[in-house]
């Protein structure tokens, strides 16, 4: 609506007197006189519209970083420094990726190698990730079994348990837990002990009121130093946010 009201009054400017640019203040001859210049000059000047929404989605997208921003900073603590959020890549890294995960998403799934290819490649990014299970019971059933292992048996087992979360395809229940634990060399009683507990609860609790504070409704989302990235983004675009953030936003 803003981009229409640029052309029109552009059009406008072209073919009606100053006061006629008082909507309220035209007689009806003249608000006629103004649809007709209006959609003639749209008609022969398509290109003023595209200019019209290119300035404004650069504008909106402009106020929305800002707004982002606002809220990374405003939960800094949280997102940076949770002692309950696994933590790899280069723990000394000058860059900082936050990733919201839910292993039952198919973008989190899609961006899982290619968030590992650049951490490696890279060497100097740090990685925490945060379990937010927002699409149904297994999804759920997958982050508790993830979080149970690592209050169980530490962040290397943690580790292996992601990773082969997140390329899973059955049902989590007590049966494919210890299934995967005996797979993974893990103690698959410790974890199931551990996966109902209140501990768990109030990680999943946290999380989930993080991903609110930051309005984040889906999965996967990063925050990259200063800025949230919602969905999924391929490798060169993820390395090129990073750059961004290293030079400075």
């Amino acid at each position: 609506m803003k981009a229409l009201t640029l052309a029109a009054t552009l059009a406008a400017g072209l073919a009606l007197p100053a006061h006629a640019l008082d909507l309220g203040a035209m007689t009806d001859a003249e608000r006629e006189a103004f649809r007709d210049e209006v959609r003639a000059y749209l008609l022969e000047n398509p290109e003023v519209l595209m200019e019209a929404f290119g300035v404004l989605e650069a504008r909106q997208a402009d106020e929305q970083a800002g707004s982002d921003l606002a809220m990374v900073e405003a939960n800094a603590a949280d997102l940076f420094e949770s002692e309950t959020s696994w933590v790899g890549g280069n723990p000394d890294g000058d860059i900082t990726i936050v990733e919201f995960v839910d292993y039952r998403c198919g973008y989190c799934r899609k961006a899982f190698p290619e968030v590992s290819q650049l951490v490696a490649d890279d060497g100097n990014i740090k990685l925490i990730l945060k379990e937010f299970p927002i699409l149904g019971e297994q999804s759920t059933a997958s982050s508790r079994m993830a979080l149970a292992t690592k209050l169980a048996l530490g962040d290397e087992a943690y580790k292996k348990v992601h990773d082969s979360l997140i390329a899973f395809r059955g049902e989590v229940n007590a049966d494919s837990v210890k299934a995967l634990a005996s797979d993974l060399d893990l103690d698959g009683a410790a974890i199931l002990e551990k996966m109902n507990s209140n501990e768990v609860d109030a990680i999943i609790a946290e999380n989930r009121a993080l991903a609110q504070r930051l309005q984040i409704s889906g999965t996967p989302t990063f925050v990259v130093g200063g800025t949230m990235l919602r969905g999924y983004l391929p490798y060169d675009g993820m390395k090129n946010v990073v750059e961004q953030e290293r030079e400075g936003g």
